[in-house]
């Protein structure tokens, strides 16, 4: 039900799965085989899978801690998107590379879901996306040191106002992993 005209096919957006961000992310390995069934899902329905990839002083460009987990591979053909923001559209040529194969619905996971999961959504949703969040899919670290609520906290919460998000012409929601329909569109 995407806005964006003559764009009906789907995405499984892979966010940030690093080494250095998900290291320590409650229920890594739990959230990181979820991914992996997702991205071969994805593959075996003809479905693009398209990789975003975060850098920072933190993340150094070419270091271990940038590096994807040896876990998800990504294949050559795929794209590959580079960012230096949270939200995976700004600044990066995601919009160009998912136009160019018609892409108007993405299923997104990765990480972190306080950050880059939340702010990648809503830049969607703005831009004219459907944006369906896969609610097994995504964790983030235990923040609460800086006043942040423990993370399956977060991961609740951002389940939570995701499934009930909404804007006009456009779908958002969650879905379990089990659940997950490539190349079915949702209802309003």
């Amino acid at each position: 039900m995407t806005t964006l005209a003559d764009r009906p096919d789907t995405a499984l957006l892979v966010i940030d799965v690093q080494n250095g961000v998900v290291g320590d992310a409650y229920d890594r390995d739990k959230v990181v085989a979820n991914i992996a069934t997702l991205v071969d899902r994805a593959r075996a329905a003809g479905v693009e899978v398209v990789w975003v990839q975060h850098s920072s002083a933190d993340l150094p460009l070419e270091s271990d801690k940038w590096q994807y987990v040896p876990e998800l591979v990504r294949r050559e053909h795929e794209p590959l998107v580079h960012k230096t923001y949270a939200d995976s559209f700004e600044a990066t040529d995601l919009e160009p590379v998912l136009a160019e194969r018609g892409i108007g619905r993405l299923v997104v996971a990765g990480a972190q879901t306080d950050e880059c999961i939340r702010s990648t959504l809503h830049g969607a949703i703005v831009r004219g996306y459907d944006a369906l969040l896969v609610a097994d899919a995504h964790t983030t670290e235990d923040l609460s040191s800086f006043g942040a609520p423990p993370p399956e906290q977060v991961i609740a919460h951002t389940n939570l106002y995701w499934t009930y998000h909404a804007a006009p012409g456009r779908t958002a929601g969650t879905v379990a992993t089990a659940d997950v329909e490539f190349g079915v569109k949702p209802t309003a």
